[in-house]
């Protein structure tokens, strides 16, 4: 069994049931949903003439390794209502894997721990929430301590 974080965000649709539906499936499909943060309204990150987001950290326990946990995450953003659109734009749902336990995974369609961990206040909130003292593997800092250093500003409530 390996842990690991996952951050779930929409702003499309009736974002709560989307958020709802998509802990189900990863319930049902990847492994025990361990802790759970807040549910958080954040503003958009990248393009921001778009909705605000509804964000929630996510703790797993799973068999499967970080290669299957995409898969079975980006079948469940496609079951939830994802269709493919702009980078940064408006979703239905998007799953993604912040860090799988301490493991460093650099393919080109896989990328953990998340690039954009440490610049993202709508991910380091949540995640300090249930996952404070869990140590990047590479920055070798916590969650804590990068939310302290964050730049960025951006709403999240």
């Amino acid at each position: 069994m390996e842990t690991a974080y996952l951050l779930l965000g929409t702003n499309e649709g009736e974002r709560e049931k989307n958020l709802q539906k998509a802990k189900e499936l990863i319930g049902k499909t990847c492994g025990q949903i361990i802790l759970s943060s807040s549910i958080y309204e954040t503003e958009a990150w990248g393009l921001k003439e778009q909705n605000s987001f509804l964000n929630e950290a996510l703790s797993i326990s799973t068999l499967l390794d970080a290669s299957s946990l995409l898969v079975a995450l980006k079948n469940i953003e496609v079951q939830t209502g994802r269709t493919e659109a702009v980078k940064w734009g408006p979703r239905v749902i998007d799953i993604d894997i912040l860090f799988y336990g301490n493991e460093v995974v650099n393919n080109v369609d896989l990328k953990i721990p998340h690039p954009f961990i440490a610049e993202r206040r709508f991910t380091l909130v949540p995640l300090n929430e249930i996952a404070k003292e869990f140590v990047h593997p590479v920055l070798k800092k916590t969650m804590n301590e990068l939310l302290k250093e964050c730049k960025d500003e951006s709403e999240v409530k």
